[in-house]
């Protein structure tokens, strides 16, 4: 992001993951589906995602980037919330998660816009789990995976536009294209286990097992780049921990209570 803006990285980004991902389709010869009803839920769950690195990535102008962090793993608790689900076990594990990532993170308590917009921007990754628990076990979740893919890139060029970058910010350096190879590669790669994963989880445990995002990233610093991890990132993460463990010990099925989600119907 040094050398590129944001929504100019994210089209290429998302541009390199789409490819790969036809590249994929067309060498085990998978067929790509572009019936009207996979086509609506692929764009209902594409606006969401849009939404989220948006919302994200300009809040991120104005806030501070552990409130960022904050505030957009708050999607723990909105998940459930949007879907209904008010077992005891589920509201335990989403406190616990909570309070751990304040702990780790340790924001700030004045609010800002960059704050409010990392608010929404919660709210749409919650949406966006939410939609792929339903969607991904309609139809093909393969040609569903690609097709978000697509709108998402398309989203991404009108946006990288309007940033007007100079055609020298594009040029192939090893930082950029490593950043490419990994964000387009690599996380392209996690966003398909999570289509496939959301065919078998409820997405209150998906939310929670990506509430240890932020844990991973601090033990991982801590080991391999000798940052320093207080007795509060500690006990934070170890919160975050066993709120995953106590969400995934649950009973709850993804079709238990689903209430209604956005442009669709409930399974």
């Amino acid at each position: 992001l040094e050398q590129l803006p944001p929504f100019s990285f994210l089209f290429l980004r998302f541009m390199i993951g789409l490819m790969v991902t036809w590249l994929l389709f067309r060498v085990l010869g998978w067929p790509l589906l572009r019936d009207r009803a996979l086509l609506r839920r692929s764009a209902i769950a594409t606006v969401f995602l849009f939404l989220g690195y948006a919302t994200q990535t300009v809040g991120l102008r104005y806030t501070t980037a552990s409130n960022s962090a904050f505030i957009t793993a708050l999607y723990v608790v909105l998940v459930p919330l949007f879907l209904r689900r008010f077992e005891r076990r589920t509201w335990l594990a989403a406190g616990l998660a909570t309070v751990g990532l304040w702990l780790l993170v340790n924001p700030s308590a004045a609010v800002n816009r960059g704050d409010l917009l990392s608010l929404a921007c919660a709210a749409a990754f919650a949406a966006h789990i939410v939609c792929l628990e339903f969607y991904a076990k309609q139809g093909d979740a393969r040609s569903f995976f690609l097709w978000q893919l697509a709108f998402v890139a398309g989203l991404m060029g009108p946006a990288m536009a309007l940033e007007s970058p100079e055609a020298a910010r594009f040029a192939p350096t090893a930082v950029l294209l490593v950043a490419l190879v990994i964000t387009g590669g690599f996380a392209t790669g996690a966003f398909a286990v999570q289509v496939w994963a959301q065919q078998r989880l409820p997405a209150q445990q998906v939310a929670l097992i990506f509430a240890l995002e932020p844990a991973y990233a601090a033990w991982l610093a801590w080991y391999f780049l000798g940052e320093h991890l207080d007795p509060r990132g500690w006990v934070g993460s170890g919160f975050i921990l066993i709120a995953v463990l106590l969400g995934a010990s649950g009973t709850a099925q993804p079709n238990a209570s689903p209430g209604p989600i956005p442009g669709g119907t409930p399974a």
